[in-house]
């Protein structure tokens, strides 16, 4: 994404954000070896504006999944259209030799699939976006596991579709206010 640190630090500063030197060596390498960014402090400390910013300085757009208390696989990664599944069956009616299994993998394919923001962030091509998951801590250490596989294999598995990996890998920024200390499984994948 950068090509230095003192192009990283121009971006910024030509995005309008005020970075200091320890923060932007985080990002830096955080940029050049592909690991996200744990970002943690009080609500209003600038951890989002810094997704932002890095987007901007990048000149990509950001995916944003805004976490809370009971947030589910389907919010986070997407889910099956079965309306659109329907009215596929519906419009194939006519066809009078059925080839099931053809019919059901194709039911069962991303042509299907209402995107949620980490299935969106892998599908991204052309240059890498930025994955905002936006506090963290809001979530329950289950679905910090959800994660992991986004974040140490760049892929996501998703039942009855299969595994999709990364068009590109995602430059993420991860937040937290610290109401819940983040699991050690994530700490230990990102820069913070």
């Amino acid at each position: 994404m950068f090509g230095s640190k003192e192009e990283l630090a121009e971006k910024l500063e030509a995005a309008g954000y005020v970075i200091d030197t320890v923060a932007l060596e985080v990002v830096y390498l955080a940029s050049r070896m592909r690991k996200p960014v744990l970002v943690e402090g009080p609500a209003g400390s600038g951890k989002t504006e810094l997704a932002y910013a890095i987007s901007r300085a990048a000149g990509t757009q950001v995916e944003r999944l805004q976490c809370y208390e009971g947030i589910n696989e389907a919010a986070a990664i997407g889910a099956f259209d079965p309306a659109l599944q329907k009215l596929f069956l519906e419009t194939q009616a006519n066809h009078s030799e059925r080839d099931w299994p053809a019919l059901r993998e194709t039911l069962h394919s991303l042509e299907f699939i209402i995107s949620g923001p980490l299935l969106r962030a892998l599908l991204y091509e052309g240059l890498p976006c930025v994955l905002l998951v936006d506090e963290l801590d809001k979530v329950d250490p289950s679905f910090e596991a959800l994660l992991l596989e986004i974040l140490s294999a760049w892929q996501l598995s998703i039942p009855k579709l299969g595994t999709v990996k990364a068009k590109t890998i995602p430059f993420v920024v991860l937040t937290s206010n610290e109401e819940r200390c983040i699991g050690d499984p994530l700490r230990r994948r990102s820069f913070y």
